[in-house]
């Protein structure tokens, strides 16, 4: 593979942080080993996308980011302790439903702030604590292995992830227990 991160991802050398991090969520839906990529092709990705970023100043120990800088009136211009669980959970379904699933869970927890299906989901939770949070999902073996980021708004603490972890499972699983309606 190049040693250009940008053609490696197939971007422009000016992209974004978040034309980065589409180009390599699109990249893995080829390159991952659970849809018959390699490890070393994802590795390559990842490793790219590091690159990429770094070059824009944006310093990470893993592939995945929070935008650099949002606009000053977003909620998430007051972003502060960001915090990753990873891998946080599985859900037994391919990452179109996980998603669904998701976007039903996220009314009943806060607000949703962005949604790019099936693979990226933010938030402005209000339960387990007002916090900002990212959800990416990957394709794992006919599952979704989903993992979070969050931060505290303002000067809230930064809630540990483990514990939104839990809040987004057991919501999961109440989803799974309502009856049809």
């Amino acid at each position: 593979m190049s040693d250009d991160p940008y053609r490696l991802l197939g971007v422009q050398p000016n992209a974004s942080l978040d034309t980065l991090a589409a180009a390599r969520r699109r990249l893995a839906l080829t390159v991952h080993p659970d849809v018959g990529g390699s490890e070393q092709a994802m590795q390559a990705v990842n490793a790219a996308y590091d690159r990429a970023a770094s070059m824009l100043g944006v310093v990470s120990e893993t592939p995945h980011v929070i935008p650099s800088s949002p606009p000053p009136s977003s909620p998430l211009s007051r972003l502060r302790g960001v915090q990753r669980d990873a891998p946080s959970f599985t859900i037994d379904v391919l990452p179109a439903e996980a998603f669904e699933a998701l976007l039903v869970v996220v009314t009943w927890m806060g607000e949703l702030l962005v949604d790019e299906p099936p693979y990226v989901l933010e938030a402005l939770l209000h339960d387990p604590a007002l916090c900002w949070c990212r959800l990416e999902l990957v394709p794992e073996a006919g599952a979704t292995m989903v993992s979070i980021t969050v931060a505290s708004v303002d000067s809230d603490a930064t809630p540990d992830p483990e514990v939104v972890r839990d809040e987004w499972v057991a919501n999961l699983n109440r989803l799974g227990e309502l009856p049809p309606s």
